[in-house]
């Protein structure tokens, strides 16, 4: 039986609602005989006790629980700052977890999360290789309130705060081809996330409108593995038909490639142009300064946290699926 509740296992068990949940909560007042029989029936269905309902409904629980790849990446911290700008306003504890780019983490932080008292989640997915199955089996588990940001899954019933990726991504790139761009190159993140497709658009659509034709060459995907990008970077840039222009779609990719323009010499940005995704704020001092595309995350944290609370106090509104799309903001420096 999928999704199987308390009440349909007590019926099964021939037991009173209140003693399944008594022998759950291992209560003295149940005799071991029928602990053990209730147990062994949630653990053939896979069930497990949900205490969220219970809490909320006693407004005990004000705990969100934030979900997130790393915290190393300026982006996420700026966004974490923006989350409790608002949860602290508004009393409510702020739980960080960390994935390292991991889906069984991502997974075990989901198992973790459905036995705890949060009232609430703030969701950056780590991967899309293996779907979204996971956060929908949470979801149906728990029925906690969910927004995603940024990194966010194609699940329609869940609510997300976004940046206008594809249009600002266009806009940068044309940027860097009317700097004299020939040979652009995007250098991409490997998982198939929406904000990673919706920054290939971009980029494909603005060698389109700039006359250049598009070849898979022009997008190169990079890794977690900083040593890898190294490699993968100076092979590129030692090539005979080297790029003359890079769009690093996250801000270790731009760094990466100012290491190995020193090593091998290369001008920046006589013979190389780059744009940055990033929120650095040593961008401006870098030598040259770096071009950015800055995605507004403290706003965006904000945004998700707000939503969220809006969702947990008001129960007519579990079930958003609101879209909030804010805009990077491209700043044009030296490196262009």
């Amino acid at each position: 039986m999928k999704g199987i509740n308390m009440i349909q296992l007590a019926k099964e068990l021939g037991l009173s609602v209140s003693t399944v949940s008594k022998a759950l909560g291992d209560s003295y007042e149940i005799s071991a005989s029928t602990k053990k029989r209730v147990m062994e029936l949630a653990k053939q269905y896979n069930y497990k006790p949900n205490p969220f309902a219970s809490s909320l409904r006693k407004k005990k629980s004000k705990q969100i629980a934030v979900i997130i790849p790393d915290i190393v990446n300026n982006f996420f911290a700026l966004a974490v700052d923006g989350i409790e700008s608002v949860t602290m306003n508004k009393n409510y504890d702020t739980f960080i977890y960390l994935t390292h780019e991991s889906l069984e983490r991502e997974k075990a932080v989901l198992e973790h999360l459905e036995s705890g008292l949060t009232s609430g989640l703030i969701i950056s997915v780590c991967t899309g290789k293996e779907g979204y199955g996971h956060f929908q089996q949470f979801y149906e588990n728990t029925k906690l309130p969910i927004v995603f940001f940024d990194r966010v899954p194609d699940l329609l019933q869940f609510p997300k705060v976004i940046s206008n990726n594809y249009e600002s991504t266009f806009e940068a790139t044309t940027r860097l081809i009317k700097a004299g761009v020939k040979r652009p190159v995007f250098l991409a993140t490997e998982e198939p996330l929406y904000t990673s497709i919706e920054r290939r658009r971009g980029f494909q659509a603005a060698l389109i409108s700039q006359q250049i034709t598009f070849s898979d060459d022009m997008i190169v995907e990079c890794s977690d593995d900083m040593d890898k990008n190294y490699s993968i970077i100076r092979k590129l840039l030692s090539s005979k038909k080297r790029p003359d222009g890079f769009f690093a779609s996250i801000e270790k990719y731009a760094i990466t490639t100012y290491q190995v323009c020193k090593e091998l010499k290369i001008n920046i940005p006589r013979d190389l142009k780059i744009i940055g995704m990033t929120n650095l704020r040593t961008a401006a001092l870098l030598n040259p300064s770096l071009s950015t595309l800055a995605q507004p995350a403290f706003e965006m944290g904000r945004e998700a946290a707000s939503l969220l609370i809006k969702m947990i106090e008001k129960k007519s509104y579990a079930a958003a699926n609101d879209i909030i799309v804010l805009n990077n903001e491209l700043t044009i420096r030296e490196s262009i």
